[in-house]
Order: C-alpha cells, then sequence, then structure tokens
C-alpha cells in the first residue's frame, strides 16, 4: 500500500517548498526551471565528520532539509562534477551534532573513488565504504529509518537498488529528524551539484518496507 508523502519536491517552481530549509546554506545556489534540478556549488572547507580516527571535528556542510518524526523512506537523484578530494554530496539524516547520518560518493582523484555511507553515534563517526570508478556521475541515494534504524541505499537506475548500510540510530523512540540533502568539499570549493529530486514517504514500523 503506498504511504503518503512527507514532502515531494521536485523543483520545479521558483522558490523551494516551504516545508524546507537551510543549514549551513551555500553562497551560490538556485532552482534551474528548465531541468527542473537544484543547483548548488560547495564552499571551501565544508564537511560532517566527528572526532574519529584523528580527533578532526567538522559540522558545516551545505544541508536542506525538512523535519519529521515519522518513519520513513527518503530518495533523490543526485548528479555531481567533482573537482577536489573527497567532494561528496547525497542524503543526509540528522538528530543533533552527535547523531547522524549521511551517503554519498566520496571523490578520490586519479583512484577509485569510495561510496558509502557515515554513522555517527555519541560523538563519533564511523565510514563504510566500497570502491567506485566515478568522475562525473548520476546516482541514486535512499535513505530510509524505522524507528532506532536506519537503512542506506543507492542506485545507478532508480529501480534497482543495493544495500550500503543497516545501523542502529542511538535516539530517543519519538525523536525529530532533520532529513534532506547535502553537499559539500573538505578539501577544496566549488564543486557543481544538481539534484532532481528530494522524495519522502511516511512508512509504518514494518522493517520490510525498508526493502519495497
Amino acid at each position: 500500500m503506498t504511504q503518503p508523502y512527507i514532502l515531494n519536491e521536485t523543483f520545479e517552481s521558483e522558490s523551494l517548498n516551504h516545508l524546507l530549509e537551510w543549514r549551513c546554506e551555500p553562497n551560490m545556489w538556485y532552482i534551474d526551471k528548465t531541468s527542473s534540478k537544484l543547483v548548488l556549488e560547495t564552499d571551501r572547507n565544508t564537511d560532517y565528520w566527528q572526532k574519529t580516527h584523528y580527533g578532526f571535528q567538522v559540522d558545516n556542510g551545505h544541508f536542506l532539509y525538512t523535519k519529521t518524526k515519522k518513519n520513513f523512506r527518503m530518495e533523490t537523484k543526485v548528479e555531481v562534477s567533482p573537482k577536489s578530494k573527497y567532494d561528496q554530496a547525497g542524503l543526509m539524516i540528522r538528530f543533533s551534532e552527535d547523531v547522524w547520518v549521511k551517503t554519498s560518493l566520496e571523490y578520490i582523484p586519479s583512484k577509485l573513488s569510495k561510496l558509502g555511507a557515515v554513522v555517527t553515534n555519541r560523538g563519533y563517526s564511523d565510514w563504510s565504504t566500497q570502491y567506485v570508478e566515478a568522475n562525473d556521475l548520476q546516482i541514486y541515494y535512499r535513505i530510509s529509518k524505522i524507528e532506532q534504524n536506519c537503512y542506506v541505499d543507492f542506485s545507478w537506475d532508480g529501480a534497482n537498488w543495493n544495500q550500503i548500510r543497516i545501523a542502529h540510530l542511538d535516539i530517543p523512540q519519538d525523536a525529530n529528524m532533520l532529513v534532506g540533502v547535502y553537499a559539500c568539499s573538505p578539501q577544496g570549493e566549488k564543486q557543481e551539484v544538481h539534484f532532481d529530486f528530494l522524495k519522502i514517504e511516511e512508512l509504518t514500523n514494518d522493517p520490510e518496507e525498508a526493502y519495497l
């Protein structure tokens, strides 16, 4: 049974849906009505990461989000033109600075790039990855959140999905989550990013819905 949408933004209007707002708004962004895409360029030295590995902490990536307490499935399609090491763009869900999840491809020049997810609990980030060959590319991402668990997937065509990660979230049962698209450039700037849509569908508490 199809569940109602919490948000269904297809970037066809001159302005963003009133349910959306920026955290760390990029200096350059606009809605391209001709192609129905959100277009942005990343600012210098932006990222999301907490403590793990060498104590580094940063919390200033570009994040366009809405809020929900419901279980949900969120999807987007993103096209990127990375320039610098670790340029990234994808989906993010966030409870606080210490609890959040992001999924994207992180660009590695002259080598295979890293497709994966970062899960942050209790102020420590971990990073699970798989290698892919990619420069300019289009990719679909999906995050489902059911109670205190999240499910992270990707697709090359928007139809056939592949699992990246299942993770526990250290959040209350009735947590109000910030959910949406994000982009950042930890070691550079002006990565061009195009988001085709942002769809967030309400789910029940049945874990099987994460795989529909």
